[in-house]
């Protein structure tokens, strides 16, 4: 599926900006960041954080992260 056609058929929540992704680093480590699109998370393997992404707006607080050891 065109990745223009898959953002518009996802729910406004859950959309995101594919050219921002590329650009966004983790604010610790300042790595790439990977999207996981099952939980809606940008992931720091680096920094071992996963940043919620809300109403498609990316929180890149370390406050906001969740541990990649925790559980969900």
């Amino acid at each position: 599926m065109a990745p223009e056609r898959q953002a518009a058929e996802e729910p406004a929540s859950e959309q995101i900006d594919r050219r921002l992704l590329e650009l966004l680093v983790c604010p610790l480590t300042k790595t790439s960041l990977d999207f996981d699109p099952v939980r809606n998370e940008l992931i720091s393997r680096a920094a071992r954080l996963a940043f919620p992404i809300k109403s498609g707006v990316p929180l890149m607080t370390v406050e906001a992260a969740r541990h990649l050891d925790e559980d969900p």
